[in-house]
């Protein structure tokens, strides 16, 4: 009972709110920037929640700028980023010149980003050197990336990413 008289009296104020003058007000339109900005942002996540097979949502579930932790030279930062999507030159090059798979020399698997950073038997005496983590997010989310970085160069994979 109680419900029904506030949304009574909500209706009758809303309705007495149309008959009242529309009065024009100047507004800056950088005023409506934050709230274009989230809803821009709400349907870009809605996209990127509802892409079947999306294999980077593993990696990085919400959308947005990812900022780095620490200064890297370009060259560094487009290795680390190739190395977080998983595509890199060593991994990928075969789809662009129509040879096999490459595999790892020692485990006889596919060679990909995540079984070189995370899941290679033969590297792990020098990933443990460097970090420890279970998957490419804890890495991407909790290692520097200067440890990253010197990982790959102490295993000489540096030039062939």
């Amino acid at each position: 009972m109680w419900e029904s008289s506030v949304n009574e009296k909500a209706d009758a104020a809303e309705k007495s709110a149309l008959s009242l003058p529309v009065t024009r007000m100047k507004l800056p339109a950088t005023g409506m920037y934050p709230r274009i900005t989230k809803l821009i942002f709400d349907e870009w996540q809605e996209v990127w929640n509802c892409r079947a097979g999306n294999k980077l949502h593993a990696i990085r579930a919400t959308i947005g700028d990812y900022k780095q932790k620490t200064c890297l030279s370009r060259r560094d930062s487009v290795l680390l980023n190739r190395l977080r999507i998983g595509h890199t030159r060593l991994t990928h090059s075969y789809l662009l010149s129509s040879d096999d798979l490459p595999e790892c020399g020692t485990c006889q698997c596919p060679l990909t980003a995540k079984h070189i950073l995370v899941e290679c038997v033969d590297l792990k005496d020098v990933r443990n050197k460097h970090f420890v983590a279970s998957s490419i997010k804890d890495l991407i989310d909790n290692i520097e990336a200067h440890k990253i970085i010197d990982f790959i160069k102490e295993t000489r994979f540096y030039k062939h990413l």
